[in-house]
């Protein structure tokens, strides 16, 4: 299902001993990526196993990186396509590489720019949206790594949600993972009180642990647009076992093998006063 889209491409020389290629999915997909500052690990690749959409659908990704969360999905779900915004020209690019190296060009398109862009440009209508946000707000310490810093500037969590509400249907998802400290933030942008406009409902949040009895240190986020269901928090995922080792569960997650998928609220529950 190709998703053809007038992009911002500017195709860049990038020099080869400035970046490395990283397997995942047990080596079943490639990923170049800068060999230093922030480089995509586990994260987007548990993302991509929570999502649950149906067949034909068309994705956003926001902030989509050089395409991991993106790619784990398209090799998951071979009946789906994904757009990807990303505002660092050089990711963007390795994002388009990547999508080719992995035979995903027809149904992953990258667009360059802020996510402002979004509200201009021409889009095929969008069924979820899904990010691996940046976890520093502009507000803050900026971050040592220049392009990842300058990836936060005007996307804030407020702007992102709404930005998902523009763009999304009624009830449709908007998932991300997101650090567990943040989590008041994020309940904040999805509710409204940090924005006008239509709000999400029917948030689920599952917990990520590193290990059974730790603290949960990330959170995996669904919300439905529209959705008057109350907050489900569910059950979450160990990370790790004994040692270092990933619990067999997470093992088969992050080679290809298994879905963690976070299903849409039921419209049912939404019965509500």
């Amino acid at each position: 299902m190709p998703v053809r889209l007038v992009t911002k491409a500017n195709p860049r020389v990038i020099p080869p001993d400035s970046l490395t290629e990283t397997p995942f999915y047990g080596g079943k997909l490639r990923l170049r990526q800068p060999s230093t500052g922030y480089r995509a690990a586990i994260d987007p690749v548990l993302l991509a196993a929570s999502l649950a959409p149906r067949a034909g659908a068309v994705l956003l990704d926001l902030g989509c990186g050089v395409g991991a969360a993106s790619l784990c999905l398209l090799a998951r779900r071979p009946d789906v396509a994904v757009i990807g915004v990303e505002i660092d020209p050089l990711l963007a690019e390795l994002a388009r590489q990547n999508a080719a190296l992995n035979g995903f060009s027809d149904r992953f398109t990258v667009i360059d720019g802020a996510a402002e862009v979004l509200t201009a440009q021409a889009l095929p209508p969008i069924a979820a949206l899904f990010s691996n946000p940046p976890f520093h707000d502009p507000a803050a310490t900026p971050s040592p790594e220049a392009r990842r810093a300058r990836a936060t500037h005007g996307a804030l969590l407020s702007d992102w949600t709404a930005l998902a509400a523009r763009l999304l249907p009624h009830r449709g998802t908007f998932s991300l993972i997101y650090r567990a400290d943040g989590l008041a933030e994020v309940l904040a942008a999805l509710t409204g009180e940090t924005r006008s406009g239509p709000r999400f409902g029917g948030i689920r949040v599952a917990p990520l642990w590193p290990r059974a009895g730790s603290p949960a240190k990330r959170l995996l986020i669904q919300a439905s647009l529209g959705s008057r269901a109350p907050l489900v928090l569910q059950s979450g995922l160990v990370l790790h076992g004994a040692g270092s080792a990933y619990t067999p569960q997470t093992e088969a997650i992050l080679r290809g093998e298994a879905a963690w998928e976070m299903p849409p609220t039921a419209p049912v529950s939404d019965i509500t006063p």
